[in-house]
């Protein structure tokens, strides 16, 4: 695995990615391919729950799954809101994983807005 060349980017993918989190499994949102590098401008959740808050985790791996770092941490979301979780662009190479977390079943969505980059 080799860090990309973003000197030499060939083909640029705009993506908007979102889903709701049934469970409280781990689940991926941004999945980097190998050659790639992704930049994730935007992580939105947002609580559909109108009474109840609800915790969220969103993971980094850099390993491809094997060890996940937390970007942040047991974050509750209020009922009925929408938490934006970026002030700056959050940068994965390939094999890279983005991840969130809910801590109740089917109370929390997510989005994402990122763009992926291949070297020539």
């Amino acid at each position: 695995m080799t860090i990309p060349n973003l000197a030499s980017v060939d083909t640029i993918y705009p993506y908007n990615k979102m889903g709701n989190l049934g469970d409280t499994n781990r689940t991926t949102m941004v999945d980097v391919t190998e050659h790639w590098a992704a930049k994730v401008d935007t992580i939105l959740i947002a609580n559909t729950d109108g009474t109840n808050a609800c915790d969220v985790t969103i993971e980094v791996s850099n390993d491809n799954g094997s060890t996940y770092y937390k970007v942040a941490s047991t974050i509750s979301v209020p009922a009925d809101s929408t938490l934006s979780f970026l002030d700056t662009p959050l940068w994965l190479d390939e094999t890279d994983l983005l991840a969130v977390t809910a801590g109740t079943a089917s109370d929390l969505s997510w989005h994402v807005s990122y763009v992926e980059m291949k070297d020539a």
